[in-house]
């Protein structure tokens, strides 16, 4: 590689980012968080009922909120055209009801990144209340506090830490997905086009392989602070719960 092409690349990775990158970064951020601003209080509910009783069937519903994880995204992502798509059953209620429209837009990209991203959530938030003592939930209902009461009061509050990881492992994995995005939300540049699709999009041009190294390097570094956030949250939680 001459001096000039090195200098070429350089500039590729390391110059300012074009309209579409931004789009996409944009795009990005928006639907992660959506999706994991979205999925936190049924994450929380779910999790806290899995983590404290036992029912008849739990482990047909421990199943279902687990299968986004085995199945393949695209298979997720048909499924959720069929529901939300324009003829899907859901979907032709929202739209008829509310005039709102989920398949081929941003919604759509936010409601696949929730789905993927919900079982990740429930996990961290079960594993959370595990670990926090229900006699202090009993203590505070001996003295006269409702159930609700007693979970937002002394519960909820020591879980804090552990719902942080869960919203921040839910905005990771929603950055990162792909499979059921494409599916439901399509590829539309400035509309649905998320990093990942971004870089599936420069990838499949002439010499977009080099072009997409930007996009690549950036959604690493997005991924790994991510994964560092929730790691240090982790290791001071059980330092903060004593």
């Amino acid at each position: 590689m001459t001096v000039h092409e090195r200098g070429l690349v350089g500039a590729m990775l390391f110059g300012p980012l074009t309209d579409e990158e931004w789009l996409a970064l944009r795009l990005s951020l928006q639907v992660a968080t959506c999706a994991a601003c979205f999925c936190l209080p049924l994450a929380v509910a779910v999790g806290y009922l899995l983590s404290r009783a036992s029912f008849v069937g739990k482990w047909l519903v421990e199943v279902l909120i687990d299968l986004p994880l085995v199945l393949p995204p695209v298979v997720t992502g048909y499924l959720l055209l069929v529901c939300f798509g324009p003829h899907g059953p859901i979907g032709a209620l929202l739209a008829q009801w509310f005039g709102v429209k989920i398949a081929f837009t941003w919604l759509g990209a936010v409601l696949a990144s929730a789905v993927v991203s919900f079982p990740l959530m429930v996990r961290a938030v079960r594993l959370t209340f595990q670990g926090i003592d229900p006699r202090l939930e009993t203590a505070a209902r001996s003295l006269g506090a409702g159930r609700l009461t007693a979970f937002f009061t002394v519960s909820l509050p020591l879980a804090r830490r552990g719902l942080i990881v869960a919203w921040t492992l839910g905005f990771a994995r929603s950055l990162g997905e792909f499979g059921a995005t494409i599916m439901i939300a399509g590829n539309i540049e400035g509309k649905t086009r998320t990093i990942p699709l971004a870089i599936y999009s420069l990838a499949n041009r002439p010499e977009g392989m080099e072009q997409s190294w930007r996009l690549v390097w950036l959604s690493i570094l997005l991924a790994c602070g991510a994964l560092v956030a929730s790691g240090l949250l982790e290791r001071r939680r059980p330092h903060d719960a004593a």
